[in-house]
């Protein structure tokens, strides 16, 4: 397909990217430390670090590694939230020839075990406040060293008191054993002073070698190593770039601000961080953005010119009474991604910072990078907008074959951004045969290029032959008044085939489901109509928010036996 779609950019966004420029991620990384060395990188909690504060410590990380003996090529994880050791271990592992597979802090176990096993780390970096997770599993792994980080541990003075207070005023630092012969444990502050006495020898990496194992989700069964190359990374910061540049080069600041609450190990967050160093930023770090009062008291403290976020973390800000009283007369780009965001929200949005939500949409296999929004789009028109530079897009049907448009089919991606595969993983069956990535999204494309999530295809609900997409009844439930937070998913029925459940948060404990079906009845067609309705005072929702559909299934199926 003709990349129509490019006579909607904004001037000065190119429609291709050189990605040649870097030979491979550690090139790209020190050029930004060069140009910014000056600059400060990340503010957490009042202590501020610059880009070669950043440099230092991840040469450090990446000299202990290769001292330590680990082959090039072999895995590093990296299990922490959003803190100043964060950046620096990552681009150390990197920087040092290895493979980073960051992990979610708030794993259970299970599925910690699962990605050590399958990604075949031997050494891990970790938050202590999650040892406690490791400890469970340790012994079915194949660690062998473990480098334990405190909260405050590149906080200086400041950072004593920040582990004092965590460790026992709000005991967030659960009791752990972790010293046994298997394995050696490393102190965070002995790592960085080991490696500042030792060389760190560059290896010779190829764009085409494995940067990253960043795994996918797991909403349904296990999650999945997605193989991505220093190629993917630099295309994906390029492109990040490219497409901001409107809206950045307007932005009058030395210094530009960026809110890091998306946790930096989600694909969405690292690749805004890509993008920041790219430009210089200053990332904002928020360890923990599920204490909203705490969160707004961080951003009362300096401007702030670009917010990305998720639908929820967006939602759950505006219920704060204090949220409005910040000063938004920085705010630039609020830009909404990771699950699709609701007209209700980014007009309350809107309303409430003067900064319109712009929506796009990507996914780990991609870097992230995929459709967006013109940056400087001042409606919320929901769209996830059009494919982004450098992008190639084709909507099949189940037969493999190019819709029309405005008519559903499976978004399918290619660009030099895209994933391989996954990792030991028989990559046939999520590739067209003419090289796409098949995301398992249904959407459809207007005449312009500008594409509409429908759902994802696995969460479709198919009554009596009909299309049902969850995301559309949700869209609509949600204005139904006493209504805080609905999901809809699709449960056996032996006439229609499925039935449309809807579990319901509700804001009005009074709210009633016959109340409920009324609204529905006024405002869908019957056949989306939710038969079934169950009240519940909490939706499972993945690490940045997204709704658990797999899991409200679970619940229903353990529940009723089908």
């Amino acid at each position: 397909m003709e990349k129509f779609w490019t006579a909607q950019y904004l001037d000065g966004v190119s429609p291709t990217i050189n990605s040649d420029i870097y030979q491979n991620a550690t090139e790209f990384f020190e050029e930004c430390f060069n140009r910014y060395r000056l600059h400060p990188i990340t503010t957490c909690m009042g202590v501020t670090h610059t880009y070669d504060d950043i440099d230092k410590a991840s040469i450090a990380i990446g000299a202990w590694l290769q001292a330590e003996g680990i082959p090039k090529g072999s895995v590093v994880a990296l299990m922490m939230p959003n803190v100043p050791q964060y950046l620096p271990t990552m681009i150390g592992i990197l920087r040092a020839g290895y493979i980073c597979t960051p992990i979610n802090p708030l794993y259970t176990g299970r599925e910690l075990r699962h990605q050590l096993n399958d990604s075949g780390a031997q050494t891990i970096f970790l938050i202590d406040n999650f040892a406690q997770a490791l400890e469970q599993v340790v012994d079915e792994t194949n660690i062998e060293r473990i480098v334990l980080s405190k909260m405050g541990d590149m906080m200086g003075m400041k950072g004593m008191l920040v582990n004092i207070v965590i460790r026992q005023v709000k005991r967030l630092v659960p009791k752990y054993k972790l010293n046994n012969n298997k394995h050696t444990v490393h102190s965070f502050s002995s790592v960085l002073k080991k490696g500042r006495n030792t060389p760190l020898n560059q290896p010779r990496m190829d764009q085409d070698k494995t940067a990253i194992l960043q795994y996918t989700g797991g909403t349904t069964g296990l999650s999945k190593g997605a193989i991505l190359s220093h190629k993917n990374i630099i295309s994906a910061a390029l492109q990040s770039e490219t497409w901001y540049r409107p809206a950045t080069r307007d932005i009058n600041q030395v210094y530009i601000n960026m809110v890091m609450a998306l946790p930096l190990y989600h694909i969405f967050a690292f690749m805004m961080a890509l993008l920041g160093m790219r430009a210089g930023y200053t990332f904002i770090l928020v360890p923990n953005p599920r204490d909203m009062p705490e969160f707004v008291k961080t951003l009362s403290k300096q401007p702030f010119h670009i917010f990305p976020g998720v639908n929820t973390l967006f939602k759950g800000l505006l219920e704060q009474p204090n949220f409005s009283q910040l000063d938004f007369s920085s705010l630039k780009v609020t830009q909404a991604g990771g699950m699709a965001a609701t007209e209700q929200t980014a007009q309350q949005w809107l309303k409430t910072t003067g900064c319109p939500m712009v929506e796009g949409w990507g996914m780990t296999e991609g870097v992230a990078v995929g459709t967006a929004n013109n940056i400087t789009d001042k409606e919320f028109n929901g769209t996830i907008g059009l494919p982004g530079v450098n992008v190639d897009v084709v909507i099949r049907d189940d037969n493999d074959q190019d819709v029309g448009f405005n008519k559903p089919g499976e978004l399918c991606i290619k660009g030099p951004n895209v994933t391989s595969g996954y990792y030991k993983k028989d990559n046939t069956p999520y590739f067209t045969a003419d090289g796409y990535f098949k995301t398992g999204d249904i959407v459809s494309m207007d005449e312009r290029g500008y594409i509409t999530l429908l759902d994802r295809k696995k969460d479709m609900i198919l009554v009596s032959g009909f299309n049902v997409f969850p995301n559309e009844v949700e869209e609509v439930m949600l204005d139904c008044p006493g209504v805080s937070d609905v999901a809809a998913i699709g449960i056996p029925n032996e006439r229609q085939g499925e039935s449309v459940k809807l579990y319901v948060v509700r804001q009005d404990p009074q709210l009633t489901k016959a109340a409920i079906r009324d609204f529905a009845l006024d405002n869908l067609t019957g056949y989306k109509c939710p038969r079934y309705i169950e009240f519940i005072d909490e939706l499972p929702k993945s690490n940045v928010g997204k709704v658990l559909r797999q899991k409200l299934r679970e619940k229903h199926q353990l529940e009723n036996g089908s």
